[in-house]
């Protein structure tokens, strides 16, 4: 995409904040609206809905000194809990009573539990899925380049893409997502949906027929790759750090880092986003996330997609994301601020969330696509 496909206004000053332990981004900026006419590449033309909106920020502040990074790293500590290898034997990160916890289950019960709820809703409309990838239909792992789908779920989408339009929607590179998931009848959303595309022929759905090619943070590409490089230089020192280009965002892990070493970590990414007001830093389980200053994120990603498959504002619709991040988030909320379709949250602790429902783990993600199956197959005339 180049600047003529998006028409952004240009917005004097600049907002500074540190959300250190609420908001999804450490750093907040102000906005500019501006609304998205056209939009193309790579040889696929199609008009961008007209609905959904791109905003775009001139300059952000990154500064501060120790103060700053330690809030940063309370955050990171927050939000990162040890994984919970047991349900009844790890203490919860949260420090929760039995009553907190129970209060929990039940604002956010078990989508398995819920099922024939979420069916009925789901009555003379049609579902479409989105899926993140780790954490939800992988487990998350210490290499990131070893994130591998089960067979058995990688069977459980291709069955489910079979009957509902199915995206997957993740902060990683779209090529990379592809590669571990390798069906091409999904739609994909790489790079928290700065990067989406979808299947180039469909018999399953009439609005489909055409590869979706949308990526609205082309002019940051180059700004990306030199930062990279810049991380990785800075970086290699602190042992177990990674950084990971993911094409329109960059991913810093520290899942492998000992939290003694977090602090230092936190300051190398904050002096050289120091000289890139342009990017912004967002947190995700045991990942900094560097992106573009544009307010487009998986729940824009997840408008994106209803608006492109003839869902906008139609009421004849059933969205179901499933995600664990916290970056999962942003969908969550676009769906409950329409108030049509399920978040489900993908977690064995409880979390803070606007998700309606929980699911423990991958292995409870694929039981629920089967029994989703299941229920199509038995409930759709033969």
């Amino acid at each position: 995409m180049t600047n003529q496909n998006v028409l952004v206004s240009d917005v004097k000053g600049v907002a500074m904040a540190v959300a250190a332990m609420k908001n999804q981004s450490l750093f907040s900026s102000s906005v500019a609206n501006s609304m998205i006419e056209s939009g193309g590449g790579g040889g696929c033309n199609f008009t961008i809905p007209r609905s959904i909106k791109l905003l775009k920020v001139e300059t952000a502040e990154v500064g501060g000194g120790a103060a700053r990074v330690n809030a940063w790293v309370d955050s990171l500590r927050a939000s990162s809990p040890p994984r919970v290898k047991s349900t009844t034997t790890a203490p919860s990160p949260l420090n929760q009573t039995e009553d907190e916890e129970s209060s929990w289950n039940l604002h956010h019960p078990s989508a398995m539990s819920m099922f024939e709820q979420i069916t009925n809703a789901s009555k003379g409309k049609q579902i479409v899925m989105f899926l993140d990838y780790d954490g939800t239909l992988s487990p998350i792992v210490e290499d990131p380049d070893r994130a591998f789908m089960s067979d058995e779920m990688r069977k459980a989408v291709r069955a489910v893409a079979r009957y509902f339009p199915t995206a997957i929607v993740s902060g990683r590179c779209r090529d990379k997502v592809y590669s571990f998931v390798k069906l091409a009848e999904l739609y994909y959303a790489g790079s928290h949906g700065m990067d989406i595309k979808g299947p180039s022929k469909s018999n399953k759905n009439k609005n489909a027929n055409q590869a979706v090619l949308f990526q609205p943070a082309s002019e940051f590409l180059p700004m990306i790759d030199e930062v990279c490089k810049i991380l990785m230089e800075k970086t290699k020192s602190i042992s177990g750090a990674r950084v990971e280009n993911n094409k329109f965002c960059l991913s810093v892990h520290f899942r492998c880092v000992e939290e003694k070493s977090w602090a230092a970590l936190a300051e190398q990414v904050r002096l050289v986003l120091n000289e890139y007001p342009k990017l912004k830093l967002t947190q995700g389980r045991k990942v900094l996330e560097i992106r573009p200053t544009i307010k487009w994120d998986k729940g824009k990603a997840l408008e994106f997609l209803l608006e492109s498959l003839g869902y906008a504002n139609s009421s004849e619709v059933l969205p179901v994301y499933i995600g664990d991040d916290r970056t999962d988030e942003d969908a969550f909320k676009v769906l409950r601020d329409r108030g049509q379709g399920f978040g489900i949250l993908v977690s064995k602790v409880p979390k803070e969330t606007n998700a309606s429902y929980s699911l423990q783990e991958p292995a409870e993600v694929k039981d629920f696509l089967r029994r989703l199956v299941k229920w199509k197959r038995l409930s759709t005339p033969q």
